[in-house]
């Protein structure tokens, strides 16, 4: 299966090559009403240790990230009632002001974006109008998790479902608006339900051709209420592998260093060809993630492994 992997890798690019970014993720609130079994971070209305990050405080965590030679944002929160439509596109008309074109950010992911769009009660084409006129570019296909429908009547109650999550992500496709596919493996998933996933990203990869990436990375069990036994790196390998394979529409194939620390280069052996070198995400950090700023340390081993990583930069949507 490495085998196979690398040569639909070598479809798109040089064997020898990898690109990386340095990001951060800001969860700018942990307020959530999903109540996902499988998440550390979220805390419910009226909790006291709920909250809402202010402007000054999104900017400050953005001026640590430029300052450490980073250009990615991205935002991920939840389903906070309390935030009206007008925080974001504020916020999100903010960044875009004052930085310009010298960082990019994820503005939602797709599930904050259908809940927020349903919140508003505007249709999924009238908020990703709200928001390309806010300054976003990007609504990245966070929230998916395991897109069937099985596994989110388990494990997400108050989470859509998957026909509308694609629908949501077809309006953003069609106003202009860039996006991304993710996974994430290691809950309880069944082998065919991972395959499920992999099938419907490819569909709609054929339909709209609006994908630009696929990350897939593993579920942290620790502090969670639905616990378990995280998977073994090899199951993650083999999984990034089939994903390469079966997604043959995808060009770019990400690996995911957050939750496989320095074993996630050896993905680029496994049909990953970029990956990130994230300064925060307190989401995954709460259910067991750890993070390392030694980036040169992280570099040194994708040479080691025989690749040359260049910096990549975030394009801007059309």
């Amino acid at each position: 299966m490495r085998s196979l992997a690398s040569q639909v890798r070598a479809r798109y690019h040089s064997p020898g090559e990898c690109t990386y970014m340095v990001m951060r993720i800001i969860n700018y609130t942990n307020v959530c009403v999903a109540q996902c079994d499988y998440c550390a971070f979220y805390r419910l209305p009226g909790q006291p240790e709920g909250y809402v990050m202010s402007r000054d405080e999104v900017f400050f965590k953005l001026d640590e990230l430029v300052a450490l030679g980073g250009d990615l944002a991205a935002f991920n929160g939840g389903f906070n009632p309390h935030l009206p439509l007008s925080y974001y596109c504020d916020l999100f008309t903010a960044i875009r002001a004052r930085y310009g074109d010298r960082i990019e950010f994820y503005a939602l992911t797709i599930a904050e974006f259908m809940y927020l769009a349903d919140h508003a009660k505007l249709s999924y084409a009238e908020a990703a109008s709200r928001f390309k006129d806010a300054g976003v570019r990007w609504i990245t296909g966070g929230g998916s998790e395991i897109l069937t429908e099985g596994f989110r009547a388990r494990h997400s109650k108050f989470k859509y479902t998957v026909a509308q999550y694609f629908e949501a992500q077809k309006a953003v496709v069609q106003a202009g608006l860039r996006t991304t596919a993710t996974m994430v493996i290691g809950f309880d998933e069944s082998f065919e339900e991972r395959l499920e996933h992999l099938e419907r990203t490819r569909r709609f990869q054929d339909e709209t051709g609006g994908l630009a990436s696929f990350l897939c990375w593993t579920y942290k069990p620790y502090f969670t209420n639905l616990g378990g036994i995280e998977i073994a790196a090899s199951e993650y390998l083999r999984h990034l592998a089939l994903s390469r394979i079966y997604l043959d529409n995808i060009a770019r194939i990400r690996t995911s260093v957050l939750t496989q620390n320095e074993r996630a280069l050896e993905g680029l052996h496994y049909g990953a060809d970029d990956f990130d070198l994230p300064i925060e995400d307190e989401v995954t950090q709460k259910a067991g993630a750890t993070i390392s700023t030694d980036f040169e340390r992280i570099l040194s081993v994708a040479r080691q492994l025989g690749f040359r990583p260049e910096y990549r930069h975030v394009p801007q949507a059309s």
